[in-house]
């Protein structure tokens, strides 16, 4: 059964979620109060809607309850944001997600009983942060509890060892998910490198230089695993 998403405000963010929701092959309801901003993403998500989302009647005639889930991403009207949010809370949507600026949002949607938030301008903070200060880092994820997954350039200390041999897991309390790898292929009749998952690593698994490492862990242990190997 196809899963259904409401996307309520189509800023760089909403508009990003609903299409990558689509791709995905979710059935995409895209709702903002700005017309233009419907109409640049109405090709591409199954149902795209202008009204203003404050209006629960409005809300009631998209069937907006029976959602699997509605992500309010709406960036710039707080005031707005937290309308709508009370109006998801009354007609018992089954899942909502919430964006908040700040901590001061936050704690407003923790107070109303949203359970699920995101921060994106805090996240890509942390995410810059951490990618400036490690430049053998090419990605970064955080997670609950100070845990994070990360995509790190393979330290130049561990290239051409094993897994096994390097102790991920012994000696700084990490998984390896998985390694992104090069190979040859031939692409239009060229010879090119292109990156692929080696799936599930095995114990014997030698790294190369040029693989990325895909980590999960807690960050002090990340930041020790790339300072001791670099």
């Amino acid at each position: 059964m196809t899963n259904r998403f409401a996307v309520i405000g189509l800023g760089q963010f909403g508009e990003s979620i609903a299409r990558t929701l689509s791709d995905s092959g979710a059935e995409v309801l895209a709702i903002d109060i700005d017309l233009d901003k419907v109409e640049s993403i109405k090709d591409d998500v199954a149902y795209a809607v202008a009204l203003d989302s404050t209006d629960v009647k409005a809300l009631k005639a998209q069937n907006i309850q029976d959602m699997d889930a509605v992500v309010v991403a709406i960036g710039e009207n707080f005031e707005g944001l937290l309308l709508t949010t009370v109006l998801l809370l009354e007609l018992e949507v089954e899942r909502i997600i919430a964006r908040a600026a700040n901590a001061q949002q936050r704690m407003i949607l923790e107070k109303m009983g949203v359970e699920e938030i995101l921060s994106p301008e805090e996240t890509v903070g942390k995410t810059v942060a951490e990618m400036l200060l490690h430049p053998n880092m090419k990605s970064f994820l955080p997670l609950p509890d100070d845990y994070e997954i990360v995509e790190i350039n393979t330290p130049s200390r561990v290239v051409d060892q094993t897994i096994s041999e390097i102790g991920l897991r012994e000696k700084y309390n990490l998984n390896l998910i998985t390694v992104k790898r090069l190979y040859d292929e031939k692409v239009e009749g060229q010879l090119q490198q292109v990156e692929h998952i080696i799936g599930v690593p095995r114990a014997d698994t030698f790294l190369k230089e040029t693989d990325i490492m895909i980590l999960l862990g807690k960050s002090k242990d990340v930041n020790k695993f790339i300072e001791v190997n670099k």
